[in-house]
């Protein structure tokens, strides 16, 4: 029998505490994105294939991945902030392995370990659902979202600059020294949150295939997810290769369509606020068109770069604005396992990404900017389609939020 005990008494979510979440959520998960725009000059220091230097991206998320299965289920075991302090180690080291790494193979593992330890965002966004008051979950949940956006889409920008005038090794050196900087801030100020349950590890890994067996919101919104991060990371990964080839511009180039893409976190921000007030599935329908819309832009726009600005707009509202709504669905659904829920999610969601990435860096040799629109336009159908079939089932289960 799973057994659970509940704290006397839960820390509120004060405006610095909101606000400390948010930096260290969009610090953290840029670790994960530094490297697309580098890819470029990675393959030139080590003498590899734009195709081989794109695994690279891959493999971090596909560590992102596994960091969120099998590391984020103990936050609803143990200390939150205690975890926090372990992962902030361990990113760390790896992001220092990174930078020093003197083979592709080495930066492989390295790559693969810095997304295993950048997994603390996914402990901080169900903390923030946790202790926010129901009626201002959505708003506070997109608060966080919008500060990993930004960290997301800036990742890029501030990598392609320190790449371009410094050397992509320089990137990870600095992200190493601002890890040390955000540990120092979340263990003076977060507060800590006592843990719901006492099972043991297998139990709680356990409990995992429970809660996907008997939460169709949670496959739906899983599944959903994956599609559209596929999308996402198809075209951020390849982006730097497509500006290189077609308007010979390097990853400081690469690296400005970030501030470009930022305007998605305003989606991010409106999503939470509209998910406190509507139901989530219906405005997600939208969002979805906006994704399909922009890989049109897209395939219209591998010589324009008005064109690929446009796009990046639409494409970045549309992925961030359904992973809000995503997130608002599976918040919902049992307050006691938030944790493990997410992990359920989360980690759908990163592989689908590293399908994505894999699947145009396969393809890119052959098909180039083509194979990637076409590639994006697939998924991104597959995910309304999936959305419209799921839509009365989801009407008739429509959970609150």
């Amino acid at each position: 029998m799973l057994s659970a005990r509940i704290s006397s008494q839960k820390p509120e979510l004060s405006t610095l505490t909101l606000w400390i979440m948010t930096i260290a959520t969009g610090l953290v998960v840029a670790n994960i994105y530094y490297n697309q725009p580098l890819l470029g000059d990675i393959a030139k220091t080590f003498k590899v294939s734009n195709g081989t230097a794109g695994r690279i991206s891959m493999v971090t998320q596909l560590g992102y991945a596994a960091g969120m299965f099998f590391i984020a289920p103990l936050a609803d075991m143990f200390k939150r902030k205690q975890l926090m302090m372990f992962a902030f180690a361990a990113v760390v080291l790896a992001l220092l392995a990174t930078a020093l790494s003197p083979g592709i193979n080495l930066l492989l593992l390295a790559s693969f370990l810095v997304g295993a330890a950048s997994l603390i965002p996914q402990l901080l966004v169900p903390m923030a659902a946790h202790l926010a008051k129901p009626e201002e979950r959505g708003k506070k949940i997109g608060v966080v979202m919008g500060g990993l956006l930004i960290g997301i889409l800036l990742s890029r920008t501030v990598s392609g600059f320190i790449g371009a005038h410094f050397g992509w090794r320089a990137m990870f050196f600095i992200a190493a020294g601002l890890m040390l900087a955000i540990w120092l801030l979340v263990f003076s100020f977060l507060p800590e949150v006592e843990p719901d349950y006492t099972g043991t590890y297998k139990k709680l890994m356990g409990s995992m295939v429970t809660l996907f067996k008997k939460e169709p919101k949670l496959r739906f919104a899983a599944l959903r997810g994956a599609l559209c991060f596929a999308c996402f990371s198809a075209f951020w990964t390849t982006l730097v290769f497509l500006l290189k080839e077609n308007f010979g511009l390097g990853s400081d180039a690469a690296g400005l369509f970030g501030l470009v893409g930022a305007f998605g976190a305003l989606a991010a921000g409106l999503m939470g606020r509209l998910s406190d007030k509507m139901d989530p599935f219906k405005l997600s329908f939208f969002t979805l068109l906006l994704i399909l819309l922009s890989f049109v832009v897209f395939i219209f726009s591998g010589h324009n770069i008005i064109g690929l600005v446009i796009g990046v707009i639409i494409l970045d509202m549309g992925v961030q604005a359904t992973h809000i709504s995503n997130q608002a669905i599976i918040f919902a659904l049992d307050a006691g396992a938030r944790n493990r829920i997410n992990t359920i999610y989360m980690v759908s969601y990163f592989v689908g990404g590293a399908v994505g990435t894999l699947l145009v860096s396969s393809l890119w040799g052959n098909y180039h900017w083509n194979g990637v629109c076409i590639t994006g336009l697939i998924l991104s159908s597959l995910a309304i389609i999936l959305h419209l079939a799921n839509h009365n089932s989801m009407q008739n289960k429509a959970t609150t939020v």
